[in-house]
């Protein structure tokens, strides 16, 4: 029983592969294919569409590139000032900072050869 529906459906597929192809070619039949002429005129009309979107596409690149490096350099004009007056000001604190230490230093050697006059004037 099971060999006779494999047989079957065998069958059934060999006819909607035909069947299939005979209305694929039946419909090709129906399609209207357009005129030497047409094809030109179409396209032409696609090629100049799509050169013109690129020359606008490229325009504005050029612009907002333009724009872009002109920004940035107004930015940087900008960030530059406050950049080294805030370098001068850190500069001014750590000098100071080593005029301090450098004072230390000079302190703590001035106690140190008192201790060793006095040591010295002991003995």
């Amino acid at each position: 029983m099971a060999k006779k529906e494999t047989k079957t459906n065998k069958k059934d597929n060999n006819k909607n592969k035909k069947s299939f192809f005979k209305d694929f070619k039946a419909e090709l039949k129906k399609v209207v294919w357009p005129t030497p002429k047409q094809l030109i005129n179409n396209t032409v009309a696609v090629v100049t569409i799509v050169l013109i979107t690129a020359a606008i596409v490229f325009v504005l690149d050029l612009a907002f590139e333009a724009v872009n490096k002109q920004g940035v350099e107004k930015i940087k004009e900008i960030v530059t000032p406050v950049s080294e007056n805030t370098t001068s000001e850190q500069n001014t604190v750590e000098e100071k900072n080593e005029d301090s230490e450098d004072v230390d230093n000079e302190e703590q050697v001035e106690t140190i050869e008192e201790q060793e006059k006095t040591e010295n004037n002991a003995e």
